[in-house]
């Protein structure tokens, strides 16, 4: 048994100091490819003269005063117009809330009925006289600085003209200066992109960490060497950002990174082209940095973090099986990444989007491509923490919003999270004490849930939202924004810090990093925005702005009302008396079922709907609904032939599922009955969908009484 020891202590130790020796002599190599990398490249990077560098650095430093010029005149202008705003302030809101207080003080002396009261509205009086006379001396106050600036006015408004015009000057010189570079040719070429993205590789990999990974097994080291060797996908790669590298990391996990990549191509044979090998690539390069994994509280065996090949394999059979936005395949990897990026499970992710399809399949159809899919936030997601207390352990995060709804935070992770489960690419996109969102559209990004551009910031390396989406913007153009890349990877070349916006005040970019922003800038010039939507649900239940809704018409077969040999009635949920088309909150929309389904909405003010049969028997019926229900604590009551509440029917909470409702006992008369629904809920109001209901006689043996 020792002697056996020995040897494979041994062993271990030969097969060690080999891997060692091998590890050593790769590092030496990758170190060596990387310097011999950057000297070819310098020899080949222009040299850009001393006198137009100047010329460039000035003009920035000019177009930087004339902002600061504009900030000022600005400043200047704006403390005018509010000296003027302050008068109508204290005469439009503070004396006359005082006049008002006045009199209801008054009146509620003049009504007094104990000394209580009367001492209570003396107070109250008192206060609010001492308020109005507080207010007429801040009235005098202001009118005399009014008075002192208003002629200044005029001079204000031209001076921040002038300011705007020479911002405009200083802008166009630096537009100038650029090209005066004469980098121009060299920007649009690709003949050094795929070395220079080989360098990069090998810089931030760090050769030490490449080796050490290729020296755990042949399979690694040819994994590397095919990698490092492959032009089309390193250049793919850093257009798309590279790696994501994890909180305090020092270096991006290429390693991960490979192993996620090669893992994909070898469990699909068909994540080698196309828009399957862009996905995969998106998911090993989000997924380089482990993503926590957040399961239902009652799911203890969860694993703390999202599987990869899991994500991957996820999308590509939703992709395969047509469940995805129309537009996914034509998506870059660097907008694929914000869809494979998500916390939730596979199976939640699949939920969610047959919960819309069930639930509310006209968010998914409609032809206003800002709200696809996240008009979910804004039917059926009430603003409110209150209920947030009965989130269930057995349901997943998302599930449990959609049930009990919540403030900004909630609704804009479950919007997010909707648009990834379709593969539709979106961003978390805070503000000032307000979590919004912003979404792809085939028109370009927009924020939902929160303020225009310039309102707030994102969580990716862009920083400020109008960086992010002037990459947007400038990606969207194909070919030409990679001049901006190559500007920026020459800026890597020569070891200057990544800046990624011209408003990431934090670094003042260097010449190449500078150069690649101010070149995207030219490219974006005549680039539009799209405005926020749904700015006005930011803290409200309720949308103060109409939006359409893509409602169907109701046929003569939509109303068909069948009845079996056995008697069975049933009456589809399209088939109302009244309304006889979509009507307050009663919608009809086509169902993924076929056919129409009627939805009742959250939001609009109470609307019962009734059905006019024939029932070829009377006797007593058992009353089933087909329902689907995204919260709980709601009921149906039914009138019969104008007798009111025959009968509550609670729906169950389905979680977006298909399922029937218990059944409940009614009597019916020969021929012509009158059915009519109106609903009630426990707490907020609540929506539902309904396709059908069946009538089914009950044996008399069965009746209950």
């Amino acid at each position: 048994m020792k002697t056996i020891l020995i040897a494979l202590a041994a062993s271990f130790l030969a097969t060690f100091s080999i891997s060692s020796a091998n590890e050593s002599s790769l590092r030496i190599d990758y170190s060596r490819l990387k310097d011999d990398l950057k000297s070819d490249l310098m020899r080949e990077i222009p040299d850009v003269s001393t006198s137009r560098k100047s010329d460039y650095f000035e003009a920035l430093e000019k177009e930087e005063a004339a902002k600061e010029g504009v900030k000022a005149a600005e400043k200047v202008l704006g403390e005018i117009k509010t000296a003027q705003a302050l008068i109508g302030h204290a005469k439009n809101h503070w004396i006359k809330k005082a006049d008002q207080g006045i009199a209801n003080a008054k009146e509620a002396l003049k009504n007094a009925k104990t000394g209580a009261e009367r001492e209570k509205a003396k107070a109250d009086l008192a206060k609010w006289e001492e308020n109005r006379e507080a207010g007429v001396e801040a009235l005098k106050e202001r009118t005399a600085k009014w008075e002192a600036v208003k002629d200044d006015l005029p001079k204000a408004q031209g001076a921040l003209q002038a300011a705007r015009e020479a911002l405009a000057q200083a802008s166009q010189n630096v537009v100038e200066t650029t090209k005066e570079l004469g980098l121009d040719a060299f920007l649009s070429s690709d003949d050094l992109d795929a070395k220079l993205a080989r360098y990069i590789v090998l810089k931030e990999a760090t050769p030490a960490a490449l080796a050490e990974y290729a020296a755990e097994s042949r399979a690694h080291e040819a994994q590397v060497e095919a990698f490092l060797n492959n032009d089309e996908l390193l250049v793919q790669l850093m257009v798309a950002d590279g790696p994501r590298k994890a909180r305090r990391a020092e270096h991006p996990d290429y390693p991960r990174m490979l192993e996620i990549y090669n893992s994909i191509q070898n469990a699909s044979d068909k994540a080698s082209d196309g828009a399957l090998q862009r996905l995969a690539l998106a998911v090993a390069l989000e997924h380089a940095a482990p993503h926590k994994l957040r399961a239902a509280k009652a799911d203890t065996d969860a694993p703390e973090h999202v599987d990869p090949l899991k994500r991957y394999l996820h999308f590509e059979k939703a992709y395969l099986d047509g469940e995805l936005d129309p537009h996914f395949g034509n998506l870059r990897v660097w907008d694929m990444r914000m869809v494979v990026d998500g916390e939730e499970p596979e199976e939640i992710l699949a939920w969610g989007r047959e919960m819309l399809r069930n639930y509310r399949p006209d968010h998914i159809t409609t032809s206003d491509h800002r709200w696809r899919y996240v008009g979910l936030v804004r039917s059926d997601i009430r603003y409110g923490s209150q209920d947030n207390k009965y989130d269930r352990d057995d349901l997943q995060f998302f599930q449990n919003i959609l049930m009990n709804g919540g403030i900004c935070g909630r609704r804009a992770f479950i919007g997010r999270f909707i648009l990834r489960a379709f593969g539709n690419p979106t961003t978390a996109r805070p503000q000032s004490g307000h979590a919004a969102l912003v979404r792809w559209t085939p028109d370009g990004w927009v924020p939902v849930l929160g303020g225009g551009w310039g309102a707030g910031w994102t969580k990716t390396p862009y920083d400020r939202d109008k960086d992010f989406l002037a990459t947007t913007q400038a990606r969207a153009l194909g070919d030409e924004y990679l001049q901006v890349k190559r500007a920026h990877w020459v800026g890597d070349l020569l070891d200057e810090p990544r800046v990624y916006g011209l408003l990431n005040n934090r670094k003042a970019p260097e010449f190449w990093n500078g150069l690649a922003l101010n070149t995207q800038r030219a490219l974006i010039a005549d680039a539009q925005a799209l405005d926020a939507v749904g700015e006005e649900l930011g803290e409200a239940n309720v949308s103060d702005v109409e939006y359409a809704i893509d409602t169907a018409e109701v046929t003569d077969a939509d109303r068909e009302i069948t009845v079996n040999d056995k008697g069975l009635i049933t009456i589809p949920a399209a088939a109302t008396s009244e309304p006889k088309s979509s009507k307050g909150k009663v919608i009809f929309i086509p169902s993924v079922l076929g056919g129409l389904q009627l939805h009742y909405k959250r939001t609009g003010g109470a609307t019962d709907f009734e059905y006019t049969i024939n029932a070829p028997e009377a006797g007593s019926y058992a009353l089933i609904g087909k329902v689907v229900t995204p919260s709980w604590k709601q009921n149906l009551v039914l009138s019969v032939n104008g007798e009111a509440n025959v009968a509550e029917i609670p729906l169950p909470h389905t979680v977006g599922m298909w399922d029937y409702t218990e059944p409940v006992h009614i009597n019916l008369k020969r021929g012509k009955n009158v059915l009519r629904f109106s609903h009630k809920t426990e707490g907020y109001s609540k929506g539902f969908s309904i396709k059908e209901f069946q009538l089914a006689p009950v044996p008399e043996h069965a009746r209950v009484r």
